[in-house]
């Protein structure tokens, strides 16, 4: 490829002078958290220490965005740094809840082949790669890990899975089975989130030496509800399913403990990027997650559906315990961590997010992004400087300023109908530079998210 030719080559020539070493790059990321879940996002019930000092030692990002308000378009945009209606990753990708007149389906639903991941772009910098966790962006072979720019891979190709091992493996899909690197099947010898924790921490001694990247994508706090009975004796206050969400995001934060002492221990914490952040919104109506003061829920374009908890630390260049308050996205992560490896950002084509570093670090004083997006199907969203426009299917647009109102309960489109109709505009012609998606969920699960996002759409 004469395009990737020419990238890695201006890489190389920003490779970091002076013998300034490059730094390792960790991502935390859960699944399916609620907004406010977390100590660090005003929580007064979960008991998240690890993840609150680190949110102490870096910036809290306060209007955090993801590019979809579901786990596999999500992914897909933080993985390749680009909108994932570009090439056609518009519907969450899961086997046996596709249309009949889908393109795809099964284990072939997957980021295709010729988009470029942050596995490749860190490993053509000289980085070491691994995922530890949920996966989600293809099942087949060709989608997998090792073959996406990625050296080590100690999970699960799927969507969703038991956090024990299963008793009849045989009548689980192969997506959901454990595995280490490429088709080294065997399930786990305890409770998941703690695993993925011991396996990212071996991961780091065992490449101490050298820069890496690791991707540790847990799967805690999806559903299925299993907390660890120890864990959930912490939270005697609670019951059902919220005592049962508060266990799994207690063993969360011990797993990302583990990875952060580990961090120290070796002396690698000054020179390690951390960042921790979510997939999506909180599925309130399934796991109990909380996403309040924000609107909606996983699966809707409210802003608790796409408004995710997000951190970044990196001593000496990241000043600790500040915040910064304009929107950002997860698909700013790949040209970030380009950046820092050493590449030049400039030279990603054909990527939407940016290098969040000279903003951060206050030596750009203007917004990353004027605009951000989010669709799927009929439904749209538009955020437009301090303004958000929400299009539905089944009733007029939706005018909010976020900043003034970001629980969305004052709608002011009848007010600025020169507003509606210049945003309304934006989507369309946004919409209109995009790919068909490849596949398509039937019909009734568009019913479902509007539904949902009517019941949990008042926040008083």
């Amino acid at each position: 490829m004469k395009f990737k030719a020419l990238f890695v080559a201006l890489l190389l020539v920003q490779q970091f002078a002076f013998g300034q070493k490059q730094p390792n790059i960790v991502l935390l990321f859960s699944d399916d958290a609620g907004y406010a879940d977390f100590g660090f996002q005003g929580s007064q019930v979960m008991l998240t220490p690890n993840l609150d000092k680190l949110a102490s030692e870096g910036v809290k990002f306060t209007q955090g965005y993801v590019s979809a308000s579901v786990c596999g378009p999500s992914r897909a945009g933080l993985m390749t740094g680009r909108y994932q209606q570009r090439f056609g990753f518009e519907e969450n990708n899961v086997p046996s809840y596709m249309s009949a007149n889908s393109a795809l389906d099964g284990e072939n639903m997957g980021v295709p082949l010729d988009q470029v991941t942050i596995g490749n772009y860190l490993k053509d910098l000289g980085y070491t790669t691994a995922v530890f966790g949920k996966w989600h962006l293809g099942g087949a072979d060709c989608y997998h890990p090792l073959k996406r720019g990625f050296d080590e891979f100690y999970g699960f190709r799927g969507g969703a899975r038991s956090y024990y091992e299963y008793p009849n493996i045989q009548n689980v899909p192969r997506e959901n089975h454990l595995e280490r690197n490429f088709e080294g099947y065997a399930e786990p010898e305890r409770y998941l989130t703690d695993r993925l924790g011991e396996e990212a921490v071996d991961f780091i001694e065992r490449n101490q030496d050298k820069p890496f990247f690791a991707f540790v994508s847990f799967n805690a706090v999806h559903t299925p509800m299993e907390a660890e009975q120890k864990d959930m004796d912490k939270f005697p206050q609670l019951s059902g399913k919220r005592q049962q969400v508060a266990g799994m995001t207690l063993a969360l934060d011990r797993a990302c403990g583990l990875i952060l002492d580990k961090l120290k221990e070796l002396g690698l914490d000054d020179n390690t990027i951390v960042v921790f952040t979510n997939d999506n919104g909180g599925p309130t109506d399934k796991n109990a997650s909380i996403n309040l003061p924000l609107a909606g829920t996983k699966s809707n374009h409210l802003e608790g559906g796409v408004r995710v908890p997000y951190i970044m630390r990196w001593p000496g260049q990241i000043k600790e315990n500040t915040e910064y308050d304009y929107p950002v996205s997860t698909m700013d992560l790949l040209p970030t961590f380009v950046a820092a490896a050493g590449g030049d950002s400039k030279a990603l084509k054909n990527v939407d997010g940016v290098d969040l570093l000279p903003f951060i670090q206050h030596k750009d004083t203007s917004r990353p992004h004027n605009v951000l997006f989010w669709k799927k199907a009929c439904r749209a969203s538009v955020r437009m400087g301090d303004w958000k426009l929400l299009r539905f299917p089944d009733r007029p647009a939706e005018l909010y300023n976020i900043v003034k109102d970001e629980s969305e309960q004052n709608d002011l489109a009848a007010k600025y109908p020169e507003k509606v109709r210049k945003m309304y505009k934006m989507i369309f012609e946004w919409e209109s530079s995009l790919e068909r998606p490849r596949w398509l969920l039937q019909r009734k699960f568009e019913n479902v998210d509007i539904d949902r996002m009517d019941k949990y759409k008042n926040v008083k």
